[in-house]
C-alpha cells in the first residue's frame, strides 16, 4: 500500500488490567517517532471520547511522565462500554466519527480493549471502508480474561495470574492456622471462560493453595461440590476452593444468581458477584465449620505492585506493533502473540489476525487441561502459564508508596 499521511488516535475500553497502559505507551512511542502520523491523539472514555468530541493531545506530554505509564494500573485515558450499533442498520455513531475524523484528519485508529472492543474496531473499519475515507484500524489485545480468540494470550492475563496465585499461596497459609475446621472459598474472575480461575493451580503447585478449582467450562454441580468440600475436610481438617466467577448449573442458570439477581451491563452480559459467600455459606450449612468467602473483585485486575515483566514488555509490544504494522500498510486487524514452550524455553512474537475473526468469540479453556473430576486443571495448564508470570515490575516510588503517571490531558 502507498505511505498514508495523517493523524492517529488512540483509545482504550471495557475492564482495565494492569499493563493496558504499557500498551498505550507502546502505541503513543511509535506513533510519536513516526514521520507519517502528523499528530497523536488520546480519545477520553474510548469511542465515546470520538464521539463527544474529547481528544488528548499526547505530543504535549512530558516524556518521563509517559514512560511512567509502563508501571500505571487502570486506563490512564479513561474507558468505556460503549456498544456501537451495526453500520449496516444504523449509521448515526458512525457518521459522527467519520465527522470527527474528518475535523482533525483523522488516518489512523488503534483500539485496546477485549471482545466487544474488536467488535468495535471491526464495525469502524468496515464503515470507513464503506465511507470511502481511508482509515487504518487496528486492534490492540486486552483481557485479562485471557479470552481473545487467535491470540496464544492477552495483554494483561499475565500480571491478572501471578496476582492470583501470589494471593491464593498467602490466604492458603492464613486459612491454615487454627486447630479447627475452616472453609476459605475464593471467587475469581471469569464469566465464560476459566484461565483466570485455573491459574489459581499455580499456587497449589508450587507452595499451598486451593484444594478445589472451579472452572465455568464445567457444569457445577452443588451437592456434589458441597459432597467434596466435605470430604477434604474430613481429611485434612480444612478446605480451600477456588472458583469461577461465572460457574454454571446444568440449565445454565448462574451459581452466583443463586443468591441474587444482579441484573446486566452495557452489553446485556449478567452481572456477577457474591459467588464466594454464597457458597462458603452453603458449606457452613453442610459441613458445621467456619467459612469466609472473598472476592479478589478489582484487585486482581489492578494489582500492579505484583505485575510480570514479560506481560508489561509484551503489552509494550503490541501497542508499538499495531502502530508500526498500520504505518506499513496494514488494516483491519488486531495484534496477536505466536508463541512457543519448548524445553523450558519461552519464545513470543507478534502476528496479524483478521478483526471479523475475533470480533465476540470467546476462547475457552480446553477440556483437556481440566482434571476429570472438574475440580482442577492439569499440569499442561500451569506450563502454559508459568512463563506468563515470570519478572518482577520496577516501579518508581515515592515516600514508600508507587508513583503512577500523572498526563496533562490538553484538549486536542
Amino acid at each position: 500500500m502507498s505511505q498514508l499521511t495523517g493523524a492517529c488516535v488512540f483509545g482504550q475500553s471495557g475492564g482495565p488490567t494492569s499493563v493496558i497502559n504499557a500498551s498505550f505507551y507502546g502505541a503513543v512511542k511509535a506513533a510519536l517517532d513516526s514521520e507519517s502520523i502528523t499528530k497523536v491523539y488520546g480519545a477520553a472514555h474510548g469511542i465515546q471520547g470520538i464521539l463527544n468530541d474529547v481528544l488528548y493531545d499526547m505530543g504535549q506530554e512530558d516524556p518521563k511522565e509517559l514512560r511512567r505509564l509502563l508501571n500505571t494500573p487502570s486506563s490512564a485515558l479513561g474507558s468505556c462500554r460503549y456498544k456501537l450499533a451495526d453500520p449496516d442498520k444504523d449509521e448515526k455513531d458512525f457518521q459522527r466519527i467519520l465527522e470527527i475524523f474528518k475535523k482533525y484528519d483523522i488516518r489512523y485508529f488503534f483500539y485496546n480493549g477485549g471482545n466487544d472492543s474488536m467488535d468495535t474496531c471491526e464495525k469502524v473499519s468496515r464503515y470507513m471502508r464503506r465511507a470511502g475515507w481511508e482509515c487504518r484500524v487496528m486492534g490492540i489485545p486486552k483481557t485479562i480474561d485471557n479470552d481473545l480468540f487467535g491470540t496464544d494470550h492477552c495483554p494483561g492475563f499475565g500480571s491478572a495470574a501471578k496476582y492470583i496465585a501470589t494471593s491464593c499461596m498467602e490466604i492458603a497459609l492464613d486459612a491454615a492456622v487454627y486447630d479447627y475446621p475452616t472453609a476459605t472459598v475464593v471467587e475469581i474472575m471469569g464469566r465464560h471462560a476459566g484461565w483466570l480461575a485455573g491459574s489459581a493451580a499455580l499456587a497449589s503447585r508450587f507452595g499451598s493453595g486451593p484444594d478445589l478449582i472451579y472452572l465455568p467450562e464445567q457444569v457445577f454441580d452443588l451437592e456434589a461440590f458441597l459432597t467434596r468440600c466435605e470430604a477434604v475436610i474430613r481429611e485434612k481438617g480444612n478446605v480451600f476452593v477456588a472458583v469461577s466467577e461465572g460457574i454454571q448449573d446444568k440449565e445454565g442458570t448462574f451459581i452466583s444468581e443463586y443468591a441474587s439477581k444482579s441484573g446486566t451491563d452495557a452489553f446485556g452480559h449478567t452481572q456477577l458477584g457474591g459467588l464466594a459467600v454464597y457458597l462458603a455459606d452453603q458449606i457452613k450449612k453442610c459441613c458445621g465449620v467456619k467459612s469466609r468467602g472473598i472476592e479478589l473483585s478489582l484487585l486482581q485486575r489492578c494489582g500492579a505492585h505484583l505485575a510480570s515483566r514479560t506481560d508489561i514488555d509484551e503489552a509494550m509490544m503490541a501497542g508499538m506493533t499495531a502502530v508500526n504494522t498500520a504505518v506499513a500498510g496494514e488494516t483491519g486487524k488486531m495484534v496477536a502473540f505466536d508463541c512457543s514452550r519448548r524445553d523450558g524455553t519461552y519464545a513470543c512474537r507478534t502476528k496479524l489476525v483478521p478483526l471479523q475473526d475475533v470480533a465476540n468469540y470467546e476462547k475457552k479453556v480446553p477440556q483437556e487441561w481440566i482434571l476429570p473430576d472438574g475440580a482442577g486443571v492439569t499440569k499442561e495448564f500451569v506450563s502454559y502459564v508459568l512463563p506468563l508470570i515470570q519478572g518482577d515490575c520496577e516501579r518508581e516510588t515515592k515516600d514508600g508508596l508507587p508513583r503512577f503517571a500523572k498526563l496533562k490531558k490538553i484538549k486536542a
